[in-house]
C-alpha cells in the first residue's frame, strides 16, 4: 500500500493546527491556510485538527446525489424531475429566477419540505427518511435567524447549548469558529448591534460549529449593499476554501454565482436547464433561456445553409450572411438560435479588414451609448432595423482612438469563432 502523504498547514483558528492525511497523487505540500497546493474544496478533507493540544477529526464534506425529485404546491410544480450530482467538497451554486424551484430544492435537502417523489442520497445513503435535525446538514437563512436576546458567543454556542457540552468544550468552539469569520472581538455583542455582514458571518459560525458536511445557503447576502455583497462573497469563499466542506448556495444573482462556484445549475419552473462550470455556463449556453440569463448577450435566429468541419454558414434576417463555429453542428437546412456575447464585438469608425476567413463584419449607427466607468455600453442599430449590444472594455485611453457618440456610423466585427449555436429549432 502506498504510504499517505502527510501535510501540515496552518488555519487562521486559535491554538489550532491541521494535519492532513491524503493517499492521492494529487495532494502535495507544503500548502498555505487557504489551501494552495490542494485541489479547490479539499482544503481541510480527511485531516486532524489540534486545537489545544487535544486532536479531533475535521468536518468532511459529502457528496450529495438528488435523483428525479418533484414537488408541488397545489397546481404550482415547484420541482419537475431535477436530477443533480453535487461532489463532495464543491461550491455548487443553484442559480434561476424567483420562483425557478432552487429553495424548495434546498429545503428538501435540509429536510424541511418533503418531495412527492424522487431520493436525496448523502454519501450514497438516502436521509429522507431522517428528520433534518438527523442530518449532517446546517442552513444559512436568508435573514439569518440569529436570536436577539443572545450575544453572539451565545448565538454560536447554542447548538453545543443543547447538546449539553462541557464548558471547556463550548469556550474552545466557539472561540475557534469566532476566529474564523473574524468576530472574536465582537462575542459579547447582540445582533441588534451588528452590522448586516457581521450578522451573516454569525449565522454561518452557527451553522459550521456542528461540523456539518453539508452547508446550505439561501441566499445569504440578498440583504447586503452592493459593496458590502462582493466583500462578504469573497469572505465566503475563503471560508469555504478553509473549511473544505460541500456549499450549496442559492442565489438569483449571475454574477455571485460565476464569481465564487466550482460548478452552477442553472434552474427555470422546477427544471434544470444546464450544469456546468461557470466559463461553460458563460461560454456555451445550452439553451435561449441561459443564453439571456447568464449576463448579457445577443441572440437571434438563423438557417443553417451550409456546413463544413466546424464551420458553420448561416443566413440571417438581421446582418445577412455570416459564420460561426460549432463541435456539433446541425446539418444544412437547420433552423437554429445563435448568440454573440456583447464583450467578442469589436466597434470602431473604420471598415475593418478581416484578417483572416471567418470574421463577421456589419455596419450600424450608434443608437445609446452609456459610460459606466470602467467600460462603455453602445446600442447599435443596423440597416435591417436590429439591434447590437457591444460593450467596450477602458484601458489606456492613448490606444482607445476617437470617442464614439450618439448617431456616429460605426462598424462592428467578431469572429465565428466566439459566436456560439445555442438551440437547433428544426
Amino acid at each position: 500500500m502506498e504510504a499517505r502523504k502527510l501535510i501540515d498547514i496552518s488555519m487562521n483558528l486559535p491554538h489550532c493546527a491541521l494535519r492532513i492525511e491524503d493517499g492521492s497523487d494529487s495532494v502535495a505540500g507544503p500548502v498555505s491556510a487557504t489551501g494552495n497546493g490542494l485541489p479547490r474544496g479539499r482544503a481541510l478533507q480527511g485531516g486532524i485538527m489540534e486545537c489545544g493540544g487535544a486532536k479531533k477529526k475535521t468536518v468532511k464534506g459529502s457528496d450529495v446525489v438528488i435523483e428525479h425529485v418533484r414537488k408541488s404546491f397545489g397546481e404550482f410544480k415547484a420541482l419537475d424531475d431535477v436530477s443533480i450530482d453535487i461532489r463532495k467538497g464543491e461550491f455548487f451554486s443553484l442559480l434561476g429566477p424567483s420562483g425557478c424551484g432552487k429553495t424548495t430544492l434546498l429545503r428538501i435537502i435540509a429536510g424541511f419540505e418533503a418531495p412527492e417523489g424522487g431520493s436525496v442520497l448523502l454519501d450514497g445513503q438516502s436521509v429522507l427518511p431522517l428528520p433534518p435535525d438527523a442530518r449532517r446538514v446546517n442552513t444559512v437563512f436568508q435573514n439569518y435567524a440569529l436570536f436577539p436576546h443572545l450575544s453572539v458567543f451565545e448565538n454560536v454556542a447554542f447548538s453545543l447549548r443543547l447538546k449539553r457540552a462541557p464548558e471547556a468544550i463550548v469556550k474552545a468552539r466557539v472561540s475557534d469558529y469566532l476566529a474564523l469569520v473574524e468576530l472574536q472581538a465582537h462575542a459579547s455583542k447582540k445582533p441588534s448591534q451588528l452590522s448586516g455582514g457581521q450578522k451573516q458571518r454569525v449565522a454561518i459560525a452557527r451553522a459550521l460549529i456542528n461540523e456539518p458536511s453539508v452547508l446550505l445557503l439561501d441566499e445569504p447576502l440578498s440583504a447586503l449593499d452592493a459593496k458590502l455583497r462582493q466583500h462578504m462573497l469573497i469572505e465566503l469563499d475563503s471560508i469555504h476554501d478553509k473549511i473544505g466542506i460541500t456549499f450549496i448556495y442559492v442565489t438569483h444573482d449571475q454574477q455571485e454565482a460565476l464569481s465564487v462556484s466550482d460548478r452552477i445549475a442553472v434552474m427555470n419552473s422546477g427544471a434544470v436547464l444546464q450544469i456546468g462550470t461557470p466559463q461553460e455556463i458563460y461560454e456555451a449556453p445550452a439553451t435561449d433561456f441561459v443564453a439571456r440569463f447568464i449576463g448579457e448577450t445577443n441572440l437571434y435566429e438563423a438557417d443553417v445553409t451550409a456546413v463544413s468541419g466546424e464551420r458553420v454558414d448561416l443566413l440571417t434576417a438581421e446582418f445577412g450572411a455570416i459564420v460561426v463555429t460549432a463541435t456539433n453542428p446541425p446539418p444544412a437546412g437547420s433552423r437554429i438560435s445563435w448568440t454573440i456575447r456583447p464583450e467578442k464585438i469589436r466597434i470602431g469608425h473604420t471598415e475593418p479588414r478581416a484578417a483572416r476567413d471567418g470574421i463577421n463584419v456589419v455596419s450600424g449607427v450608434v443608437a445609446e451609448p452609456i459610460y459606466s466607468g470602467f467600460q462603455s455600453k453602445f446600442y447599435v442599430d443596423t440597416a435591417s432595423g436590429a439591434q447590437l449590444k457591444v460593450i467596450k472594455q477602458h484601458a489606456d485611453w492613448s490606444d482607445e482612438g476617437p470617442e464614439l457618440a450618439w448617431k456616429d456610423d460605426v462598424w462592428l466585427s467578431f469572429s465565428a469563432e466566439d459566436a456560439y449555436i445555442v438551440e437547433v429549432r428544426r
